[in-house]
């Protein structure tokens, strides 16, 4: 994408994408409790974007694809992206690039990685992999899903995300403490019937028994 990196590391790069895409039109809804929030909801947009590791041993994020999908009346925790799922960077021979993690913004909170995020990333493994090898170390595929807490018309900052590696049976949270640390937390469990089958049981949110 052009103006975002490279990057030397992946982490770098999560970083830099949390708020590239939390401020973006309609990206952010708020909280569920706000009294604005129906209506930040109805407008709001999921935006998706590829980052891929390349020749040269970088990190870099595809153009943004914005949510087209319509959402059921009834379906309140989801607005859907559809995301291609070969990155065209003409700079590079197509099956150079190695696609590494599916980002992607949920606008209202609280929020969780969701079942349908899970078999996206079950299906982006079918077709490129499970583990991306990178100059550091070997790299599970992966979906995040970028959040804000708060509503703000011009956000800046990035209040965490939620993130699952193919083949892992967590989903994390990865949220800043108040001296700006990473910190790094269970969201929940996902169990595997079998090879295609699974159940995700999200971990309880903080503050409710």
């Amino acid at each position: 994408m052009p103006g975002f990196g490279p990057f030397e590391s992946h982490w770098d790069a999560l970083l830099a994408a949390c708020p590239l895409i939390l401020s973006q039109r309609g990206a952010n809804a708020g909280h569920r409790g706000d009294m604005s929030f129906n209506t930040r909801w109805r407008v709001s947009t999921e935006y998706c974007a590829w980052l891929y590791y390349t020749p040269d041993s970088k990190y870099e994020l595809s153009r943004l694809v914005e949510s087209t999908n319509p959402t059921p009346p009834d379906d309140q925790d989801e607005r859907g992206c559809t995301l291609p799922a070969f990155v065209d960077d003409q700079r590079y021979p197509a099956n150079s690039l190695k696609h590494l993690y599916v980002l992607h913004n949920h606008p209202g909170t609280p929020t969780n990685i969701s079942e349908r995020d899970i078999t996206a990333v079950v299906t982006a493994a079918k077709i490129h992999g499970e583990f991306v090898e990178t100059k550091e170390g070997k790299i599970p595929i992966s979906i995040v899903a970028f959040f804000s807490r708060h509503y703000d018309p011009n956000p800046t900052a990035c209040d965490g995300f939620y993130e699952y590696s193919k083949g892992s049976s967590e989903v994390v949270e990865w949220a800043p403490d108040q001296q700006g640390q990473w910190r790094r937390e269970k969201a929940g469990t996902v169990i595997w019937e079998n090879k295609t089958d699974f159940r995700f049981v999200p971990a309880r949110e903080k503050g409710i028994p």
